[in-house]
């Protein structure tokens, strides 16, 4: 009888062994596959980024994300971005992802928004066409909807431009914005900047020389479609400087090619000179509506720090080098303009 318990006891126990020890084993697994859902890698270095659309919600994110192989495993993650509620957190971005990076790490990034900013440098683009299309390049926004505001007199006004001169609130520079920024957003960091460009000594500068900060923006973008060389920009705008004071006609080159909309132009001739645009400084006097071009801030603080002289007249050199011969009166001016008019016959330059 002692026997018989004894086997039943020592029965028990190993049945209460055998089911700790599997109870662990569970437990381990249970244990391990939660870790390897959460935290293990999964995220491929197929792609650099992820990209999510303004409006996007998780289905769409999911689809990107398995379209593009971005992680090893959807599966883990749909059931990830589930147990963490990413599905009512989707935020719009450029998400810079990192091979090896797991589930948890990746839906964290992308539910608190924690994106890593694009670099936007731009500079000497000529039209608002141009401009608008290079800046979809880099934000989320499409030129058409970049243009739109452009082109609105209602938009622009706030800003105190016109959609003539609104050109001249866009600064040179490099610029760090998010990739999702709005149109709407994105012009007014480009106002805050020509707001701090524009310190009172700046403002201070242009009433000196009779000029609003616009005005000084789109003689500057002449200036800079003159100058190949920054050294000469001031003797330049010194000249335009005195053409304006004496109520004479600019009489620009650049101005004529931009109004003729041909930047394949090297040789300005009599018949270009007609062209019925405000943007031609041949027939009208004072400066154009708005810039030739985007200025840039070498131009626009040439203009603010103009050499003074007298000139009046200015040809290209018959050396081609880039720089000007400058005059003070006609008579000199049409010897200059003589020698560079043979240099361009002698290069067969016709246009």
């Amino acid at each position: 009888m002692t026997k018989k318990k004894a086997s039943s006891g020592g029965t028990f126990r190993k049945f209460i062994v055998a089911m700790v020890i599997i109870l662990i084993i569970a437990l381990g697994f249970t244990g391990l596959n939660y870790y390897l859902k959460y935290f293990g890698p999964n995220v491929t270095g197929q792609r650099e980024y992820l990209y999510i659309h303004t409006g996007a919600t998780f289905n769409d994110v999911f689809d990107t994300i398995k379209k593009d192989g971005i992680v090893k495993d959807s599966t883990t993650f749909y059931w990830s971005a589930q147990n963490m509620n990413y599905i009512n957190r989707v935020k719009p971005g450029r998400y810079r992802l990192h091979e090896g990076m797991s589930n948890r790490k990746l839906i964290n990034m992308l539910a608190s928004g924690t994106q890593e900013p694009v670099t936007l440098s731009f500079h000497n683009l000529r039209l608002k066409e141009q401009f608008a299309g290079f800046v979809s390049k880099k934000i989320e926004p499409d030129s058409t909807a970049i243009l739109r505001l452009l082109d609105s007199d209602a938009y622009v006004k706030q800003f105190g431009f016109t959609t003539d001169d609104v050109y001249t609130m866009f600064l040179p520079n490099t610029y760090q914005l998010y990739w999702n920024t709005s149109p709407e957003k994105f012009f007014k960091r480009m106002y805050a900047n020509y707001q701090k460009f524009w310190t009172p000594e700046r403002r201070q500068k242009a009433v000196n020389i009779n000029l609003s900060p616009v005005q000084v923006s789109i003689l500057a973008s002449i200036v800079d479609g003159e100058a190949l060389h920054d050294d000469e920009m001031p003797v330049i705008a010194g000249l335009y400087l005195n053409r304006l004071k004496k109520g004479m006609k600019l009489e620009s080159d650049p101005t004529i090619i931009f109004a003729e909309n041909d930047f394949s132009i090297h040789r300005v001739l009599t018949r270009y000179l007609s062209i019925n645009s405000p943007y031609n400084t041949y027939l009208h006097t004072g400066l154009p509506p708005g810039p030739i071009m985007m200025p840039s801030v070498n131009a626009v603080n040439a203009v603010l720090d103009y050499q003074k002289n007298d000139y009046i007249y200015m040809c290209a050199k018959e050396d081609f080098s880039g720089y000007h011969n400058f005059a003070t009166n006609l008579a000199e001016h049409r010897v200059n303009a003589h020698k560079y008019q043979e240099a361009l016959n002698q290069r067969n330059i016709k246009r």
